[in-house]
Formats: structure tokens, C-alpha cells, sequence
């Protein structure tokens, strides 16, 4: 199993996005990587300085979303779109996303449910419930809920 560091994250989600920049040719998830930091500009600086992006501390006092852990969220959730992993994840998906009327959107509100997820997982000591966490999508999709009502620690900016 791949298991990148905190720093190889960084690292990685810069490089992509210098290439981007440049003009360099990238792999496929380098691609999406920039695509990613694309949709949300105001990590563009956070991503400028390679160093500086390694040495970096995010803390919940500073009231700003990290964006390493913003963007990894998204290439997580948009590679489990990709494989249907968990089973059923691409159709709540895009269900919320049709709803929605926004992939962006839709994401940021996977995103919470996911990272709902990975805290009642680490809370409890038990796996991650792949099932619980397509239903939390799912009740969301079918919600007459606005996105804007969405509360976030991980959502950013809308564009």
C-alpha cells in the first residue's frame, strides 16, 4: 500500500503545480493534482514555495483551512469516483453532483462526509464504514438542503 508522508504530499502537490505553471508535461494525477489547485486559487501561493509548503503549520486556531488537506481530499475522493470504491460512491456522487448543479460543490460536501467518516473511525477504533459514509452522500444528494448550508472544515471557497 502507497502510504505517502505529510512532507512527500507537499512536495508532490507543488511539483505539480510548478509544472503546471511552467508549461511541463505532467502524469495523470499530477494532471488532476493542478486541476485541483486550479479550482481553488487562493492555495496558489501555499504552493509557490516548496520549502516553505513543507515547513508549514495549519492550525484549527488560525480559523484557515489547510490546503494540503483540502487538495488531498479531492484527489482522494476524485480517484474513489474513478474506481467506485466504495461500491456505490460515482452514483451517490452524482446524484449530489446533478443536484448540486456543481462537481466542485458536490465534492466539498463529500468531503465533510468523509472526513465524518475518518473521525468516528479514529473515535471509535473501528475500520472506516465505506456504507456509512455513501449513505451520508446519499442523504445529502436527496436533501432539499442548499449547499450553501453545508458547514465545512474542509470546504474552501466556491468558484
Amino acid at each position: 500500500m502507497f502510504a505517502p508522508s505529510q512532507v512527500d504530499v507537499r512536495r508532490f502537490l507543488c511539483g505539480a503545480w510548478r509544472k503546471r505553471r511552467d508549461g511541463l508535461p505532467l502524469t495523470p494525477l499530477e494532471m488532476m493534482a493542478a486541476d485541483w489547485v486550479a479550482e481553488h486559487p487562493e492555495y496558489e501561493g501555499d504552493l509557490a514555495d516548496e520549502e516553505a509548503a513543507v515547513a508549514a503549520v495549519y492550525t484549527v486556531d488560525e480559523g484557515r483551512t489547510n490546503p494540503f488537506l483540502h487538495l488531498s481530499m479531492h484527489l482522494s475522493i476524485s480517484e474513489q469516483l474513478s474506481i467506485d470504491q466504495p461500491r456505490g460512491i460515482r452514483q451517490a456522487f452524482e446524484l449530489l453532483a446533478a443536484r448540486r448543479g456543481s462537481v466542485h460543490e458536490a465534492q466539498h460536501e463529500v468531503m465533510e462526509c468523509l472526513g465524518e467518516m475518518l473521525w468516528e473511525s479514529q473515535r471509535s477504533g473501528r475500520p472506516p464504514d465505506g456504507e456509512a459514509y455513501i449513505d451520508a452522500v446519499r442523504r445529502r444528494a436527496t436533501a432539499d438542503a442548499s449547499p450553501g448550508g453545508v458547514t465545512g472544515l474542509f470546504k474552501g471557497p466556491s468558484r
